[in-house]
């Protein structure tokens, strides 16, 4: 399995949606870098829901339901979603401050490379993060 993050702003797309839809496209992404990671995902990895824009923070889990296939918001055949369904909420969000101030998360790639919508996660990371966010949100 492996782990990613995929960025969006709540306003736009946020758990909640993901939550009341139960199954969605990943889809609109425009750079080739993050095209090339959702050409990678596999159905069952998992990858972070984190929210840009004023929010700045990590706050849930989502699967990848469904490998790349073509990005139904345009015929370009060079652009790919995937489909994801949620996990879980954490129980607490993890912020962007708190992230760059851990030393266990100091090589993410979210800190190096902060533009990229669709990133990959180490499994070492991405075990922190659901530590430090209280792991799955109950009730």
């Amino acid at each position: 399995m492996n782990y990613w993050l995929l960025k969006t702003e709540p306003e736009t797309f946020s758990y909640d949606d993901l939550l009341r839809d139960g199954q969605s496209h990943w889809d609109g992404v425009r750079n080739y870098a993050a095209r090339n990671h959702l050409k990678a995902m596999a159905v069952g990895d998992q990858a972070f829901i984190y929210y840009s824009g004023k929010d700045r923070a990590i706050v849930g889990v989502a699967r990848i339901a469904a490998a790349a296939y073509q990005d139904p918001t345009t015929d370009d055949e060079r652009w790919v979603a995937v489909g994801v369904q949620p996990a879980y909420l954490l129980q607490k969000a993890v912020d962007l401050d708190q992230i760059k101030v851990d030393p266990q998360l100091a090589d993410m790639v979210l800190l190096r490379i902060s533009r990229l919508s669709v990133q990959p996660v180490t499994a070492a990371e991405f075990e922190h993060i659901l530590q430090l966010g209280g792991g799955a949100q109950h009730g």
